[in-house]
């Protein structure tokens, strides 16, 4: 696998992954904006406007069967939160030409023309966008933000966040809110969408039997010739130095037969060295299923269906998730309040680490094996201060020493305590 990063434009970048592991080639596009309430709903929007139709395909139905005549080619798109960043992700997977039937034809140029065309060149009725499709996407919108509370271990965990990061841009649902949709026309989101093209991050990955010829259909194609340069704001993912807070017990109560408890770590963090010694803990705190959470929580004590704990680097913080029995909940949380307190000790072998270690490089192995997460791994490292390469990534991590861990550990602090409870 071979990486490389060609710069279009200003703010325009095409990555190349250049792998002959598969016969398909992944290619993705992402628009990168800072994340904010008063664009956050529009930005959720605008995926869903623009794979409706384009200038030239003006309806899913023309989209669908161009894509079944790419050889069942697929097609996707969607939005994400990354540090106090907003995502807008568009993927397109096609057989790769050196596998198709017929010798000559060209679909990596197909594929990526028809994929710039959706996202750069929408389909417009009266200088707008299209009214029909803007009414029903709303509606569709509104309907998934209000069906958040249907899955809530996710809901659960979203409340933690948006506990913790009140008033700040992490707080943000990803999705918007329903009372922003009622301000969204076909115009004023069109003038918004016009603003984003102009100004946001552009990020063009291709994955898959790549060579030069990908940077001349780029450069070449008509809608990257309109974009101008720019200098795009967004965030920059690195350690944050987290100010003491008092630690806080938020309890909602829902119609719900398991308890949700969910608890929000912080890490100071001093150094992007001690970045990799975070991942070593969070792995041996719950991260694993030879995790202290996993074993003295779950399997031993049996206070919870589910315990582990993940490690978001973007924000510096481990969320602790439990799913218990609700009259669990004093006991679970002492527990898991140990399991805190013994890691700062140092209270865990040797072989916690080696295990820890052999999980965490065995996911960076995987990376290699899936289009889509190379393509994530590598957007990862863009928006990071200091981009690393895999090989780096497990030198790092095999690196990192029992005093390294215990020195995170005693840095870590409870921020909020979130319990959804009947």
């Amino acid at each position: 696998m071979n990486y490389k990063k060609v710069n279009i434009k200003n703010g325009i970048t095409l990555h190349e992954i250049n792998t002959e592991k598969f016969k398909v080639n992944m290619m993705s596009v992402f628009l990168t904006t800072e994340l904010n309430r008063e664009n956050v709903t529009k930005n959720a929007l605008i995926p869903a406007i623009l794979k409706r139709g384009s200038s030239t395909l003006k309806t899913q139905e023309e989209i669908s069967k161009k894509l079944e005549e790419m050889y069942g080619a697929s097609f996707n798109c969607g939005i994400e939160k990354n540090g106090d960043n907003q995502v807008i992700k568009f993927y397109m997977e096609t057989i790769n030409d050196n596998f198709l039937p017929q010798s000559g034809e060209k679909m990596l140029k197909e594929s990526l023309e028809n994929m710039l065309e959706i996202v750069f060149n929408p389909l417009l009725e009266n200088g707008a966008f299209k009214e029909e499709y803007i009414n029903q996407e709303k509606s569709n919108l509104k309907q998934r933000i209000e069906g958040k509370i249907d899955n809530k271990s996710t809901y659960a965990i979203d409340r933690c966040v948006e506990e913790m990061y009140k008033d700040q841009p992490y707080g943000l649902y990803k999705f918007g809110y329903v009372e922003d949709l009622e301000k969204i026309d076909s115009k004023n989101l069109y003038e918004y969408y016009q603003e984003l093209i102009k100004k946001c991050k552009i990020d063009i990955f291709v994955s898959g039997i790549v060579d030069d010829k990908v940077r001349n259909i780029v450069e070449k194609n008509e809608n990257i010739k309109k974009l101008e340069d720019r200098n795009p704001k967004f965030n920059v993912l690195e350690p944050e130095n987290k100010e003491e807070v008092e630690e806080k017990v938020i309890e909602d109560k829902m119609d719900v037969t398991q308890g949700k408890l969910n608890i929000g770590l912080d890490l100071v963090l001093e150094n992007e060295k001690e970045r990799y010694d975070a991942v070593l803990y969070n792995s041996i705190l719950g991260g694993s299923a030879t995790s202290k959470l996993f074993q003295n929580v779950r399997e031993k004590a049996h206070l919870c269906y589910v315990a582990s704990s993940s490690y978001l680097k973007n924000k510096s913080n481990i969320f602790i998730k439990c799913g218990i029995e609700i009259d669990n909940y004093e006991k679970a949380l002492n527990l898991i309040r140990e399991q805190i307190e013994d890691m700062a000790r140092g209270a865990f072998t040797d072989e916690d680490i080696d295990n820890a270690k052999k999980g965490i490089i065995a996911q960076l192995k995987t990376i290699a094996d899936e289009q889509d997460t190379q393509i994530t791994y590598y957007f990862g490292q863009e928006l990071t201060a200091n981009p690393i390469s895999v090989e780096d990534y497990k030198t790092r991590i095999e690196a990192v020493q029992k005093d390294d861990i215990i020195n995170v550990a005693k840095k870590i602090r409870v921020n909020t305590i979130y319990f959804l409870r009947n």
